[in-house]
């Protein structure tokens, strides 16, 4: 016999449990919920982290190490395929015109440019940070890269 033959004749969904209908459904009365005190009433919620005012599970051990979170420095990243979807040959690549094309959302934060992708135009790319690949890739088809 095998498990779909089993289930044809029990049925595949277990009965839902109804609640307070009555003593003899076994879930009459008090409807699973016991007697007395928060969670027998209705709106008690509990939060997953509360411990009952024990010492919560994180405050119990040391804090050790150190992170640089606070200290990174975020970019926008363009790769030079976009660029050369989107620019003119000879065009001046820099975070405004970046901005201006809808690359970028602002150029508040330093741009990245990365090396994805093929370049067949020549670009003037000025960014804050440019990898090795896409420095070689703009340099090869005859464009500058400023850095800054």
């Amino acid at each position: 016999m095998m498990i779909h033959e089993v289930t044809e004749k029990v049925g595949k969904a277990k009965r839902r449990k109804r609640i307070g209908r009555g003593e003899g459904s076994g879930y009459g009365g008090t409807s699973g919920r016991g007697h007395k005190g928060a969670r027998s009433r209705a709106g008690w919620k509990s939060r997953a982290s509360h411990e009952g005012g024990q010492m919560p599970y994180v405050q119990r051990f040391p804090k050790r190490g150190f992170t640089n979170a606070r200290f990174r420095k975020l970019f926008h990243v363009v790769n030079i395929k976009v660029i050369e979807e989107r620019f003119e040959n000879g065009a001046q690549v820099d975070a405004a015109s970046l901005a201006e094309a809808g690359i970028i959302r602002d150029a508040k934060r330093p741009v990245k440019v990365l090396g994805e992708g093929e370049l067949t135009k020549k670009f003037n790319v000025t960014a804050a940070k440019f990898s090795a690949s896409a420095r070689n890739k703009i340099e090869a088809a005859g464009g500058t890269v400023t850095e800054g």
